[in-house]
């Protein structure tokens, strides 16, 4: 057992860290400012003043500042202060600082915007844009290695300790946070609380993945070169050509392989029926895609 674990040791001192180049270090830091910021925007001149919450730490936050009458930020900071530790020892220390530099211009934001009135004293209006500003913020902070909630990182703990997902865990937390909202702004803000916090859910997937969202395609034909080189010459994608087996027949298959933007989507089967009718295509979405040596055509 010593002896592996000295080669473990060995192994892990062999394994450089690569640090970030200046660029990506400054776009790093431009974009959890600007989400950061975004995030107080949300709160302080939508959110808050209509007394409609957000789920997790800032959710609780919001609730102790209501009752004791100290700014919003303070809270933001000291009840997050303790995930930072947590994300530093589990997580890692890129994930932990990028955390704590997102939090910290949260909660300056947010004590700075404090005595800016709200931008709009209609209940749907401010739960509308203050969604969509808070998962803005939240999911350029995601986007760029960042957290601006220590419910996420206490959901992950957990989850290693009890059969629940992380997903399971943190909405429990919301249903807590947003049931003791009820009783303190009234079950009218925590239903609004609840349409606020849906929307900013909805606004992180497209921050993180894109509007322009990728798509893996997957295409079983005996026609495979055609429908890879039509691939090629009409969408401009670069096409795999992957070696499979039927199961039940045991025959040798090969299978295509591209990935394409939803917008291809239609044009794609398209060429795949076509040219083989009786093929079989698989769609799946994609949330991110890095390398490739195809340029993109356009489509004819």
């Amino acid at each position: 057992m010593a002896k592996i674990n000295s080669e473990v040791q060995s192994l892990s001192n062999q394994v450089k860290h690569h640090k970030l180049t200046k660029v990506k270090l400054v776009k790093r830091i431009i974009f959890l400012f600007i989400g950061a910021v975004l995030m107080a925007v949300g709160l302080e001149t939508f959110l808050v003043p209509n007394k409609i919450m957000d789920g997790g730490i800032v959710g609780i936050s919001i609730i102790v500042s209501h009752l004791t009458g100290i700014k919003l930020g303070i809270f933001l900071f000291f009840l997050n202060a303790p995930f930072f530790f947590v994300g530093y020892k589990h997580i890692g220390k890129t994930f932990a600082l990028s955390t704590l530099f997102g939090i910290t211009i949260m909660s300056l934001a947010t004590i700075f915007l404090h005595p800016v009135p709200a931008f709009t004293d209609d209940i749907l209006l401010a739960t509308v844009f203050g969604g969509i500003a808070l998962g803005a913020g939240v999911g350029l902070v995601i986007r760029f290695g960042g957290s601006l909630d220590g419910t996420e990182i206490l959901a992950i703990l957990i989850n290693k300790r009890l059969p629940f997902s992380v997903g399971e865990i943190i909405m429990f937390f919301n249903i807590f946070i947003f049931a003791s909202g009820g009783f303190v702004f009234g079950w009218d803000r925590a239903m609004y609380s609840s349409l606020a916090y849906f929307i900013a859910f909805k606004v992180i997937d497209i921050v993180i993945e894109g509007l322009d969202q990728s798509k893996s395609a997957w295409i079983i034909s005996e026609k495979y070169t055609e429908i890879g080189d039509t691939i090629m010459a009409r969408l401009g994608r670069g096409v795999t050509y992957l070696n499979g087996e039927g199961a039940y027949s045991g025959d040798d298959k090969k299978v295509v392989f591209c990935v394409i933007s939803r917008l291809e989507e239609a044009k794609l089967k398209e060429i795949v029926e076509g040219i083989d009718s009786s093929s079989f295509l698989a769609v799946a979405d994609i949330a991110e895609v890095r390398g490739g040596r195809f340029k993109k055509k356009a489509i004819h």
